[in-house]
């Protein structure tokens, strides 16, 4: 039990309101030399110098892409269309919106709880043997200093706490931007794949016919035109998955901008895939602690459990404030008459004195240390995975880079494949059933470097999610 002093002078009493006034000026005195906000020193040497795995010669590779417009590298008008679509009507950005909105309002009750405050009372009591009743009203008012760091500690929890749902609001941006650019570009892709698919299909069942007449003309044994009535069926079959993610990804891409129509016309078109040239990694390891929303959270955890430590050293102190109040007090004789009416005021210093407590405070403080300590721990480990992260995606991207560039040399190889064929068909040196094979061969190349070609475009929005690239925050919500 914390027992509670609290002193009240009049006016008149003018030798115990000097003493009052000692007395709270010394206690002033003490609190300011005991005053203690725990400092946070972040780490910051976990952050390397340089990526490890940046494209070599990179100055010489192409333009940057700025971190707040990356997807713009894809020079595609229909993916910024949806991306600003998706940021002004996605419901996820309108709740983190909104709970910045609360957590920049309760800043404003922290504040409040160590600046002056007045309020007004009234009460109505009898005496203990009924023969009258008295009716009191009046003004409180209190001021508590907040002393040996309890307003700063208070205050850096608030500041903590709206820097927490920034950066909620920012790794959110960061999340729809990313989704919309990588479900806009499955879409494309599959839109790209099933038209490939299409034509495989459709020469596919030239083969099929070709090789069952052959067959009947016994030029051809039963088991090639088996195999090539497989290939048909096989081909066929294949159009059901790019069906169903060009389905999946327009559902997506509704829910993304909040809307309930994912087969309205103005939704999305068609189109070819969107491309990605030559480009460079201007961004450093160091940029990671200013544009990733990760660390950005896990350093406000930081500096909120520091606040939260400082709460509970303060508790271990004294609790001052400076009170006053004014009363007006009536005596009520039945029901109509008053009398014996008086008014008095007070003022004088409220202390909250902690005594003896079985150790409860300071193992608050203990636990809030050891808080403290973990959150830090969390920052390091936000800024490790943050820099693993980054170097996987620019490992992926190189990967996939160089894998597009095999399978377009590939392509390019069954293109003149394709062409020698029509040559000798066109000299009487091959046969329909020659064409269709190498057809159909450099089709399934088109369809394998377009899905290399995605798998590039994807691990370049991974990179920039990784990151942390998206829009600034609206003008209405300052950047954490």
């Amino acid at each position: 039990m914390r027992p509670t002093t609290e002193s009240h002078a009049t006016p008149s009493a003018a030798a115990p309101l000097g003493r009052a006034r000692a007395a709270l000026l010394a206690a002033i005195a003490v609190a300011l030399a005991g005053c203690s906000v725990p400092a946070v020193d972040l780490p910051r040497a976990d952050v390397p110098a340089e990526w490890q795995h940046a494209p070599a010669n990179d100055a010489a590779l192409g333009q940057a892409p700025d971190l707040s417009g990356w997807w713009h590298a894809f020079s595609d008008a229909e993916l910024d269309r949806l991306v600003d679509r998706a940021l002004a009507g996605n419901l996820t950005l309108q709740q983190a919106a909104l709970r910045i909105e609360a957590a920049r309002a309760l800043t404003q009750q922290e504040k409040a709880g160590f600046r002056p405050n007045l309020g007004a009372h009234t009460i109505s009591e009898p005496t203990p043997d009924s023969s009258a009743s008295y009716f009191q009203a009046g003004f409180d008012a209190k001021w508590e200093l907040g002393l040996f760091g309890r307003s700063a500690s208070s205050a850096r929890v608030a500041a903590a706490d709206v820097g927490l749902a920034e950066s909620d609001a920012q790794a959110a941006r960061v999340s729809v931007v990313a989704e919309v650019a990588r479900t806009y570009i499955e879409l494309r892709a599959a839109e790209q794949r099933l038209d490939l698919y299409k034509q495989l299909a459709e020469s596919a069942q030239r083969k099929s016919t070709l090789v069952a007449t052959r067959a009947r003309l016994r030029l051809a044994s039963a088991a090639d035109a088996a195999g090539s009535a497989s290939e048909e069926a096989n081909a066929d079959a294949a159009m059901a998955e790019p069906r169903l993610v060009v389905d999946r990804c327009r559902q997506q891409l509704a829910v993304l901008l909040g809307v309930t129509a994912p087969s309205a016309a103005d939704l999305v078109g068609t189109g070819a895939p969107p491309t990605l040239g030559a480009f460079r990694i201007a961004e450093a390891p160091a940029d990671l602690l200013r544009t990733r929303p990760e660390i950005r959270r896990a350093e406000a955890n930081v500096l909120k459990s520091a606040g939260e430590l400082g709460i509970a050293h303060a508790d271990l102190f004294p609790r001052l404030a400076i009170g006053g109040q004014l009363t007006y007090s009536a005596r009520v004789i039945g029901h109509t008459r008053l009398s014996d009416a008086d008014g008095i005021a007070s003022f004088g210093p409220l202390i909250d004195v902690p005594i003896f407590d079985w150790g409860a405070r300071r193992a608050v403080v203990n636990a809030r240390d050891a808080a403290l300590k973990a959150s830090v721990l969390a920052y390091r480990e936000a800024l490790l995975e943050s820099v693993a992260e980054v170097e996987t995606a620019m490992a992926a991207l190189e990967h996939q880079r160089e894998r597009a560039a095999d399978l377009k040399r590939a392509a390019d190889a069954l293109a003149r494949g394709d062409d020698n064929a029509a040559t000798l068909r066109r000299l009487g040196l091959a046969d329909d059933v020659d064409m269709a094979a190498a057809t159909s061969a450099l089709l399934q190349s088109r369809i394998d470097l377009a899905q290399a070609e995605e798998a590039r475009s994807l691990a370049f929005v991974a990179l920039y999610k990784a990151l942390g690239g998206a829009p600034l925050p609206p003008p209405s919500e300052p950047a954490s």
